[in-house]
């Protein structure tokens, strides 16, 4: 049985770093940029016998922004990934985009390889994409959204974030108005986490960061999922919603632990339960990326239990939970055996529902839906 893969390509550059992004990026010149395409072919041709026997049924192009590198350069990293992978003939593939970085070669790029764009638009007010240290405004992202069109995407997804400082229930409605005017086939609402390392941390640390309280950001929480299942978009994952057959098919591998490759600096991949990240150096990645061996970091092979727990809690990332049935199929172990107890106990308290051997978050349990998922973590 050949084997299903998806690939994920990684692109560390950024016109400018925003101020809540904790990613692996930075910004770069042309040349690094280029040297990085290159890079990143002969990374791709030198896998390509490992994967002889897989198709490739889903491809993301992330960052970083991947948009910030030029059209040729991105067009030789795709034509090394055709040449050296059998991409099936319905790949979804997926390229991130920043509305500030759209010109007339990304877009007969995008209109040649790709068939779904990813849009950071975040908010379409100025003063919030401003507080973020987003490189556009609100004026160019919509631009952006029509020029995708024009360009033939058929499959557009916005990402938009909640509890930015000083955004309000009211501003986030005008957002989602602004956002569903458009009429995307998919949108991703991620609420801003402060992560250690970043401005917004050290602003949050010195007080000095104004972000809405828990109670608000609840709210603002589902009066999304409200806004945006009247609009049609059905939640199929905590922060993802998407109208009926455009669920992101590649974020759902990720989900269900499906095998995937990453390539470029930091890329993670997983692949017969075994586990590994590339180097995040981008100077040793420029230098040995032929020798895909010498990339590897953190290679882990999952031990049972990982992979137990990882079934559970991002199973339940998802709307529709975990199903019994393929937990036991997936490890030859009954789910009650090991999760019953957990299960119950959750249940008991309002946290997860159960119907036909399906345990899903409660609308309480999606409020804190990470306390749940902890407890799906097994004694070593």
């Amino acid at each position: 049985m050949e084997e299903d893969l998806g690939i994920y390509l990684h692109f560390p550059f950024c016109v400018r770093k925003c101020r809540y992004c904790d990613f692996l990026s930075a910004p770069a010149d042309g040349s690094v940029r280029h040297a990085y395409a290159e890079a990143l072919a002969r990374e791709i041709r030198a896998q390509a016998e490992t994967a002889a026997d897989a198709e490739v049924s889903t491809v993301f192009l992330g960052g970083g922004t991947p948009s910030y590198m030029e059209a040729g350069d991105l067009a030789a990293v795709m034509d090394a990934l055709g040449s050296a992978f059998r991409l099936k003939a319905d790949a979804e593939i997926t390229m991130e985009v920043n509305p500030g970085t759209l010109d007339g070669d990304l877009l007969s790029f995008i209109r040649t390889y790709v068939n779904r764009v990813s849009m950071g638009v975040q908010s379409f007010h100025d003063g919030e994409l401003k507080t973020l240290g987003r490189i556009h405004t609100a004026r160019e992202a919509v631009r952006g959204i029509s020029l995708l069109r024009e360009a033939g995407v058929t499959n557009l997804s916005l990402d938009l974030m909640t509890g930015i400082p000083g955004q309000t229930e009211e501003t986030l409605k005008t957002t989602l108005a602004e956002a569903l005017a458009h009429a995307p086939e998919h949108l991703s609402v991620y609420s801003l986490i402060v992560e250690e390392g970043t401005p917004f941390f050290t602003l949050a640390d010195e007080g000095r960061l104004a972000l809405p309280g828990e109670e608000a950001e609840r709210a603002m929480y589902w009066d999304t999922r409200c806004a945006l299942a009247e609009a049609g978009y059905a939640s199929y994952e905590i922060s993802n919603y998407a109208r009926e057959g455009f669920a992101c098919r590649h974020n759902l591998r990720y989900w269900e632990r499906k095998s995937y490759l990453g390539f470029g600096t930091g890329a993670a991949s997983l692949r017969k339960e075994t586990r590994w990240k590339n180097t995040p150096d981008l100077d040793f990645y420029l230098k040995n990326s032929g020798n895909p061996g010498a990339l590897m970091r953190e290679t882990e092979v999952l031990p049972l239990r990982a992979r137990m727990e990882e079934f559970a809690f991002l199973g339940l990332r998802k709307t529709e939970g975990i199903r019994e049935a393929d937990f036991a199929s997936a490890f030859g172990i009954p789910f009650e055996s090991i999760y019953g107890e957990t299960a119950e106990k959750l249940r008991r308290k309002g946290l997860l529902a159960e119907e036909d051997g399906r345990w899903s978050l409660t609308e309480r349990g999606v409020d804190i839906s990470n306390t749940v998922m902890a407890e799906f973590l097994l004694d070593a």
